[in-house]
């Protein structure tokens, strides 16, 4: 393809960049919502993970083998909410993903994307230490939930995907198909993982 055909192309970050926008802010309504004259609240965007990469200690080993600039720089992560019990001062991460998928009249293609497979950086041994600890939890808590919303949450294979990699901790995700709903996303919250805040 030429550069005056992808300059006319429409751009697929653009266009899922706004649908997820628009699903990130329709979660955080609902929930600020459900936690108004509670003992709990949501912050959108924490920023106590922006240098937890930075922070890393290396051996003097890799150092010797790396580039090593002089400056200094943030590099960490960014959940999309924190929702925090403010008593008990304990804190759940959470990441809204949202995906296109393979439906009903629509093309197997349509499932492609990976933001389901950006989330799994949470599972990682080094995240999962960190979150625990800045939660409050224990460590058999998984401090994070993930809500996956759009055609992701009803496309055959990806589905199937998520309830592999989820095996005992089903409650830590939540396929949230009509977004229009917001019950079912308090009735999961409420069910499944306000207690690990208690």
């Amino acid at each position: 393809m030429g550069k005056s055909e992808l300059k006319k192309r429409k751009n697929w970050q653009d266009l899922s960049g706004g649908k997820a926008e628009v699903a990130e802010k329709n979660f955080y309504t609902i929930m600020s919502k459900e936690f108004e004259g509670s003992d709990f609240s949501i912050r959108s965007k924490p920023r106590e993970f922006t240098d937890i990469y930075a922070k890393i200690k290396l051996s003097p080993e890799i150092l010797s083998q790396i580039y090593c600039p002089e400056e200094t720089w943030k590099h960490g992560v960014i959940p999309d909410y924190a929702i925090d019990n403010v008593k008990t001062k304990k804190t759940l991460y959470v990441e809204v993903k949202r995906q296109d998928g393979w439906i009903e009249n629509k093309p197997r293609s349509a499932g492609r994307g990976n933001a389901h497979e950006r989330s799994n950086k949470f599972f990682t041994p080094g995240l999962l230490k960190i979150l625990r600890e800045r939660g409050n939890l224990g460590d058999d808590v998984l401090p994070f939930w993930v809500v996956f919303q759009g055609d992701i949450a009803r496309d055959p294979k990806r589905v199937r995907e998520l309830h592999c990699w989820y095996v005992g901790y089903q409650d830590h995700f939540f396929l949230w198909s009509n977004s229009t709903n917001g019950q079912t996303l308090v009735k999961h919250f409420n069910d499944k993982l306000k207690h690990l805040l208690a």
